[in-house]
């Protein structure tokens, strides 16, 4: 007597696969709420942005600025006049608004603080000042940071209340 081989029913196969979704559906969910998680998504994105800046600027030979107040943050061009043009026309440096609960503020350029509205340069030559941005909610706050040789970092810390 030959014995039958046997395999997964149609049904067995479907209830592994909605086990799966819904296991799937709650890790999603539960890193969206994560707040330490959200913002340091947010920081690498705006690290991104930085680094790319500081590379543009001294592929195209101009100098680029950032921009940080409130929940946005913008990327410049420095015009022939020395007036500050925003740039649209890249989908990394376009305006970015940060969600609800987050602000940026532009926090120190070549070690002074710097004012709220202060257009933090990058330059041509690729000879940068330090500087950092300050990213944060109510509960975390992380400071991105370029340094001289245009590598962008980021440190996450509790906020204390």
């Amino acid at each position: 007597m030959a014995s039958r081989a046997r395999g997964f029913t149609l049904i067995e196969v479907l209830v592994v696969v909605i086990i799966i979704a819904i296991a799937s559906a709650v890790v999603v969910a539960n890193l969206d709420g994560d707040d330490r998680g959200r913002m340091e998504r947010e920081a690498r994105r705006l690290a991104g942005a930085l680094e790319h800046a500081a590379s543009l600027a001294q592929w195209q030979g101009e100098t680029l600025g950032v921009s940080a107040e409130g929940g946005l943050y913008r990327f410049w061009k420095r015009r022939s006049n020395g007036s500050w043009a925003a740039i649209d026309d890249d989908s990394v440096l376009a305006p970015r608004a940060l969600p609800a609960d987050f602000s940026v503020q532009p926090a120190f350029y070549g070690g002074t603080p710097v004012a709220a509205d202060a257009v933090l340069p990058f330059r041509a030559s690729g000879r940068n000042e330090p500087y950092s941005l300050l990213l944060a909610n109510s509960a975390w706050s992380v400071l991105v940071a370029g340094d001289p040789l245009n590598r962008v970092h980021f440190a996450a810390q509790a906020v204390s209340r």
